[in-house]
């Protein structure tokens, strides 16, 4: 550099012999630009620094909607953003040009600070970058055949791509049931059983149940669960309210337990109770619960709200 200043905002000016390292934009015939403006403002084509897309805009008459008046005024813009993940962000330094061609070197604009790009703030760069006045001087050199050349160096300190979750309650809501018979009851010799899997809001569940006990209902009582059943999912997370029972099949005289609220993450997240129902209420004749060795169970699920990674 052969000389720098900053000034009160963070914003140093300098010259250099050294060109600009990303992209340049020469401009023919400025003064046409200037006055048809091109819909008020320039935007190049996009151009690739530190792995991503970059584009300069300029605007030759000043930036009506920041009131700039007898400044041009150029900023550095990201481009193509749509193929980024949710919760992007660039942080970056960058340093605008401007030929002085009697010279052959260059005004460079630097915002001494990083500056962090994403999806709300797109763009950064100078309101004033250089008056009218300065620009059209002849002396200065910016201004030469009417033809001018801008430039851009970006250098990305930081990426990070973050990720998020979108989480929709249910405004209508209604309850699904799903009714499982479990035939041969006494003969089961495995530690747990599931249900076929059964819809309910959008969603498959399934029943799980230890015929002999889980935890502290081990040997004791029957153990009873539901769980979201398709694992294809990850991050899924659904708030639902449910209801297990056993089904009296002599009467109406269900065993259930207290509706209960949970969140339910796929994989192999169960709620439910590990002491539903004492093996002996379960075996005591005249209770319908379990009949010819069969036990009938019952899940009634209201989905309440969603939450899926985006």
């Amino acid at each position: 550099m052969d000389s720098a200043f900053v000034n009160k905002d963070a914003i140093a000016r300098s010259t250099s012999h050294v060109s600009p390292a990303h992209y340049v934009v020469k401009i023919k015939s400025f003064s046409l630009l200037a006055e048809k403006a091109v819909e008020v403002k320039y935007e190049s084509a996009a151009f690739e620094a530190g792995g991503y897309k970059w584009k300069l805009v300029l605007y030759p008459n000043g930036n009506e909607s920041k009131n700039v008046k007898d400044h041009i005024s150029l900023y550095l813009a990201m481009a193509d953003t749509n193929s980024l993940n949710f919760g992007w962000e660039v942080y970056a330094v960058f340093r605008l040009f401007l030929l002085d061609q009697n010279q052959d070197n260059y005004l460079v604009v630097q915002d001494a600070r990083e500056r962090r790009f994403n999806g709300l703030k797109l763009e950064w760069g100078f309101d004033q970058f250089i008056s009218h006045k300065a620009f059209n001087e002849a002396s200065n050199g910016y201004l030469v055949e009417d033809t001018c050349v801008f430039g851009a160096e970006v250098f990305v300190k930081e990426r990070n791509i973050g990720k998020g979750e979108c989480l929709s309650m249910e405004k209508f809501t209604y309850s699904s049931k799903y009714v499982w018979k479990v035939e041969n009851f006494s003969k089961l010799d495995s530690r747990y059983e599931e249900s076929q899997l059964f819809g309910a809001g959008n969603h498959k569940w399934k029943i799980v149940l230890y015929p002999r006990g889980n935890g502290c209902g081990d040997g004791e009582h029957l153990s009873l669960y539901l769980a979201l059943g398709d694992s294809t999912v990850d991050g899924i997370k659904v708030y639902a309210e449910y209801t297990l029972r056993i089904l009296d099949q002599l009467g109406a005289k269900h065993k259930s337990l207290q509706a209960a609220k949970d969140w339910f993450q796929t994989p192999n997240l169960t709620w439910g109770w590990t002491r539903f129902i004492s093996f002996s209420e379960l075996n005591k004749p005249g209770t319908g619960f379990l009949v010819n060795d069969v036990c009938v169970v019952e899940a009634e699920v209201t989905v309440l709200g969603t939450s899926e990674p985006l």
